[in-house]
């Protein structure tokens, strides 16, 4: 059975590879507490995974998990990475595998530096520009890997070799995560003062994540929000 995927980005995806439990799997966890356990998700359990949610009893949602193979550019995981609570990644290694010459994410706009938020951006650069920042971009991101692939040639091993590499440079990772971290993964990460790319992958997550925990994921994102 093929898993589902949304391509992210230029080159990139997130795959569902993986997870455990439902809605179901939420309110038995709570309900174990008075030694109770349904077989169907009914409306009142419906009404009882608002009331966690709403109440902040969140231990339950940390029963159901979900596993995603992601394609990302470094400064993406970067940022995902610090979602360490009940969140686990296993990345690819440039010590084991090397680089492909065409693997760095190329933006279809450059944004200008934001005026209010210092760490954000907006708008794009004046069209002028334009055609040099992806000259100046490609030229960068291209001299690096042929740099870095020139080592490679010369006998200089992986793991010093990829100093030189991009951050745009596309990497891999497995992250399994509690239903509730991801809940808060996607309240951060699709906000509209996350960088623009991130947010790109918090929707696509959403979207995988959803379908199988429809009131859960409702609930919890309706208290983060």
């Amino acid at each position: 059975m093929s898993q589902p995927e949304i391509p992210v980005l230029d080159h990139g995806f997130v795959r569902l590879v993986d997870h455990m439990g439902t809605d179901l799997t939420v309110v038995n966890a709570a309900r174990v507490s008075f030694g109770k356990r349904k077989e169907a998700f009914d409306a009142k359990d419906a009404e009882l995974v608002e009331y966690l949610a709403a109440h902040e009893h969140t231990a339950p949602f940390r029963h159901a998990y979900l596993t995603f193979h992601v394609k990302a550019p470094i400064f993406v995981f970067r940022q995902w990475m610090k979602h360490r609570v009940a969140s686990d990644f296993n990345e690819i290694s440039g010590r084991y595998v090397e680089f492909q010459e065409d693997a760095f994410y190329v933006p279809e706009h450059f944004r200008l530096q934001a005026k209010v938020n210092k760490q954000g951006s907006e708008g794009e650069i004046p069209e002028a520009a334009r055609a040099e920042a992806l000259e100046a971009y490609l030229e960068a991101c291209r001299g690096s890997v042929a740099q870095y692939k020139r080592m490679i040639a010369l006998g200089v091993c992986r793991e010093q070799a990829r100093c030189v590499l991009p951050l745009g440079l596309y990497s891999e990772v497995y992250w399994t995560a509690s239903l509730q971290a991801v809940a808060h993964f996607l309240h951060l990460r699709l906000d509209g003062h996350a960088q623009w790319e991130i947010r790109q992958y918090a929707a696509a997550v959403r979207d995988l994540t959803r379908p199988l925990f429809p009131e859960s994921l409702k609930a919890l994102m309706a208290q983060e929000g």
